[in-house]
């Protein structure tokens, strides 16, 4: 691939199949071999997940609470090493890093990503979407009204609206299916894969 300047790409990392898709797309399409890749995730502490995975991932037999609390911790870790190695086996030029915060009490998922992104100099935001039919015709609420009564925040929506670099929303359709791209200029974009 011909040179250039490097430019930062950053995936939005969550164990889940909209972030895989994201990531797949950012490889396959987006990613440049002389580009940096920031594998971003938001950690949240209290998720149901988190509690879930700890449960699930104990050792059977018993071995202690420290090292049943380790395997656990580490459960929630081991998605961000898989894609940083799938990165590297991918683009072995490309360098790869893991950026971990963790969820702020009384601030958006959504507002924590985009500041980092500023901060980080990011040049290119990638997320996975999940778009269901409820927020397609309702849209999404924006943080810092009253959550009361209200829908809750679409991630990937408002990071494509609000973010200064170019954010794509993307959704993985089937196996060689394609994407389904959106970006502020370009809504529900087809590309074969």
């Amino acid at each position: 691939m011909e040179g250039g300047c490097r430019r930062r790409v950053m995936v939005v990392a969550d164990p889940n199949q909209e972030s895989a898709g994201a990531l797949q797309y950012a490889l396959s399409k987006a990613i440049r071999e002389n580009d940096e890749l920031i594998l971003f995730n938001v950690e949240n502490p209290n998720s149901w997940r988190n509690t879930l995975t700890t449960f699930l991932r104990r050792p059977s037999r018993s071995s202690g609470s420290a090292a049943a609390s380790i395997e656990g911790s580490l459960g929630h870790a081991d998605f961000l090493e898989e894609m940083k190695n799938a990165c590297k086996l991918a683009k072995p030029k490309v360098r790869v890093r893991v950026e971990k915060v963790a969820l702020i009490e009384g601030k958006e998922k959504a507002s924590i990503i985009l500041d980092h992104s500023k901060a980080l100099g990011v040049d290119i935001l990638i997320i996975g979407q999940r778009r269901s039919l409820s927020t397609i015709i309702l849209g999404y609420r924006r943080p810092g009204g009253s959550t009361r009564g209200t829908k809750p925040i679409d991630t990937a929506e408002y990071l494509i609206d609000k973010s200064s670099c170019t954010c794509v929303g993307v959704q993985k359709k089937g196996q060689n299916g394609g994407y389904l791209l959106n970006t502020k200029t370009h809504k529900n974009f087809w590309l074969l894969a």
